[in-house]
């Protein structure tokens, strides 16, 4: 279950967002909640491209506690930026790039290619597939975290009998 704060807030994001043209979708342990996984959740995080960072802190503005810059580390870079929305930390994420075991990057993530939107009471909302977050989720080193996606989709989701085959 949600606790009615973090509806709140996504509500109000939903509706700043309304009417945008870019993509983005709720991610991390929210976007895993409202997919039907038991986890704790902490913060809202958003996902979305280089430009659509700057989009969501320009339509929310007022909640801005760190503008959206440039940051990277060895296995993660992106443009990220801050928010807090009633009491809620709210982290924007764009362009996302992770290191692949090769020493490159991959390129920015398409949030569109991976998202898919959930019902929750009266709202429609962006959500990164948990297939996909078991995937970022392993290449980002969390294997601990993809397990348990993985774990939860085969539980939740079984693969359906295989067809036989032609004699």
């Amino acid at each position: 279950m949600i606790e009615k704060r973090y509806l709140g807030v996504l509500r109000q994001i939903c509706e700043l967002m309304q009417g945008s043209q870019i993509d983005w979708a709720d991610t991390g342990s929210l976007g895993m909640v409202l997919q039907g996984m038991d986890l704790p959740v902490h913060d809202i995080d958003l996902q979305t491209d280089e430009d659509g960072a700057y989009e969501i802190e320009r339509r929310l503005a007022e909640f801005v506690v760190k503008p959206v810059l440039f940051k990277g580390s060895d296995r993660m870079r992106s443009r990220l930026g801050k928010l807090a929305i009633d009491g809620i930390q709210v982290e924007v994420m764009g362009a996302i790039q992770k290191r692949l075991p090769d020493g490159s990057w991959e390129q920015p993530v398409q949030v569109a290619e991976h998202r898919h939107w959930v019902d929750v009471q009266d709202l429609k909302v962006p959500v990164l597939s948990l297939q996909y977050e078991a995937e970022a989720y392993q290449v980002m080193g969390r294997e601990d975290r993809a397990a348990a996606i993985r774990l939860w989709l085969e539980k939740t989701q079984p693969t359906p009998p295989a067809k036989p085959g032609p004699a």
